[in-house]
């Protein structure tokens, strides 16, 4: 059974390493949650190796600069890793053949920045492409909104690259909204070639443990899909965060009996330890 928890510092001694999700365990894409900088502050001065492991399309140094901006330390972390840097290593050692792509983007520029350094084009057509990348979407997005990349995608057998599998994203103001991976799913339900590169899939997971030399990592969450999942698969111990993407599920009842349900739900073990917010 789950255990409940009120502060990391309670279980974090029984690890090498704590690796932390983004959106809804450190921030809600426009603060810190309350406690958030404390807790890590304190973990770090308990000499705890820290990893960011984050479904972001964008790759670790765009993610470090945003997590320092919004009040952590830049060298509080060890390693920060997402899934933007797994595809972003893959297409410069080419493993990913493609070398010319049209992106689905949060905001105009998302794909150049990301393609930096590498011998790619972002065109401005996806008919002009080899492939479709999927590395963002804006807040107000709705998934029809690029039907007609889609249907180009599937009539010329394009490979999408998914590099963010997360459905569903925190906001400010207690709300989700539509992230890369719904739409993603959606494509290959309908019988598109989609390649998703994140969590829950366990090349980033290795990825984070070859750069903390360990694999006795805890793994700190809001999603039973990517994050609890993910670490179940790789072998670590996970925190569900129950008050970031799936809050609302938790306003009422008895919190275990409900962890419960959406675990079996989502075809998923029950994680380690839950709690409230970092803390």
């Amino acid at each position: 059974m789950t255990r409940a928890i009120e502060s990391i510092l309670e279980v974090a001694n029984g690890y090498d390493g704590i690796v932390l999700d983004q959106w809804g365990v450190l921030h809600d894409g426009s603060e810190p949650y309350p406690g958030a900088v404390t807790a890590l502050e304190a973990l770090r001065g308990a000499g705890a190796l820290l990893a960011v492991l984050s479904n972001s399309g964008k790759r670790a140094s765009e993610n470090r600069e945003r997590i320092a901006a919004m009040g952590f330390a830049p060298g509080l972390f060890d390693q920060v890793m997402t899934s933007g840097e797994a595809l972003w290593l893959d297409v410069r050692s080419g493993r990913v053949p493609e070398r010319s792509y049209f992106s689905v983007e949060r905001a105009h520029g998302d794909a150049n920045s990301w393609a930096g350094e590498l011998d790619v084009t972002i065109c401005d057509e996806p008919e002009a492409a080899e492939a479709i990348l999927i590395m963002g979407l804006p807040d107000c997005a709705a998934a029809e909104d690029w039907q007609d990349v889609l249907d180009h995608a599937m009539t010329a057998n394009l490979t999408v690259y998914c590099s963010n599998p997360d459905r569903a994203s925190p906001r400010a103001g207690d709300r989700n909204t539509l992230a890369p991976g719904a739409l993603a799913r959606m494509h290959k339900e309908n019988g598109g070639n989609v390649v998703f590169y994140g969590k829950p899939h366990r090349h980033v997971f290795e990825a984070v443990e070859r750069s903390l030399g360990s694999s006795r990592l805890l793994m700190i969450g809001d999603s039973l899909e990517h994050d609890v999942a993910g670490a179940h698969g790789a072998g670590w111990d996970s925190v569900f965060v129950q008050g970031g993407l799936l809050r609302e599920n938790f306003t009422a009842g008895n919190v275990s009996d409900t962890l419960a349900k959406l675990c079996a739900a989502e075809g998923v073990p029950e994680p380690t330890y839950r709690m409230d917010l970092l803390a």
